[in-house]
């Protein structure tokens, strides 16, 4: 990037000038390679954009709360319909859990605001639409946050966002990512799950097994002793494997 306008360009066999070049500087476009996606531990990008609920400063906008983040290819898209829809009907489950909700497509806020009316038609959805949609059309936040599709296009040729969700601590970490392809519709019953897990197990000795729902019995994490396990979690059972190790401790969930 150069800040002259513009210079002469002269031969090597004279010093009168050939011509006159104008160097422009160039702004450029985000790019794939500049694609990272967030780690887990890693405090979450403090991002400033523009909403349906006006402009959101990401970590004043979340206060001490937990907050989820999920993306979506494009307004006006089927699958992405069903999904907004089922989120809005599940918000009274987040908000339970202490939970604010975003989503984030590649599109203008004039037009979330249009996608809104067609999102509660379908979804048969009353009242203001609980949550905001952030526009990302120049997809900054798509890239900076590693959500860019790229086996999904445009007509124009630019890559879809993907479906990506994002659960964010009240610490501002980031706590939990999953990816799913533009082509596969989530399950938000899913995501209520592992935020029941996540927040018993940020205070709790415990882990999570497959399948686990609120209520159901946990495991004994691996670096608790035999004596710590007995204070801890009196009700705890040792299962018997066949190679003898007692790794494998269930307790009632605390």
């Amino acid at each position: 990037y150069y800040s002259n306008p513009t210079f002469p360009v002269t031969n090597s066999w004279t010093t009168s000038p050939v011509t006159t070049v104008e160097v422009v500087s160039v702004t450029p476009c985000p790019s794939l390679l500049d694609s990272t996606m967030v780690n887990l531990g890693d405090v979450f990008p403090n991002f400033t954009a523009e909403s349906t609920k006006g402009t959101i400063h990401l970590h004043e906008y979340l206060g001490d709360k937990w907050g989820i983040l999920f993306s979506h290819p494009a307004d006006y898209t089927p699958v992405c319909t069903t999904e907004l829809g089922r989120v809005a009907k599940l918000t009274p489950e987040f908000t339970k859990r202490n939970c604010k909700l975003m989503a984030v497509s590649c599109d203008n806020v004039e037009d979330h605001h249009g996608w809104i009316k067609d999102i509660q038609a379908y979804n048969n959805l009353d009242g203001n639409f609980p949550f905001p949609i952030i526009a990302d059309e120049k997809r900054e936040l798509a890239v900076q946050l590693g959500m860019v599709d790229p086996d999904e296009k445009t007509a124009s040729g630019l890559p879809l966002t993907a479906r990506a969700v994002f659960v964010i601590g009240p610490d501002k970490k980031l706590k939990l990512s999953i990816l799913y392809p533009a082509t596969t519709g989530r399950n938000f019953d899913e995501i209520l799950r592992v935020v029941d897990s996540l927040q018993l197990t940020a205070h709790k000795k415990v882990a999570t097994p497959a399948d686990w729902k609120q209520g159901s019995s946990c495991m004994v994490v691996p670096n608790i002793s035999k004596e710590q396990a007995k204070q801890m979690f009196p009700q705890h059972k040792v299962h018997q494997v066949p190679s003898g190790k007692e790794y494998i401790r269930t307790t009632p969930q605390p």
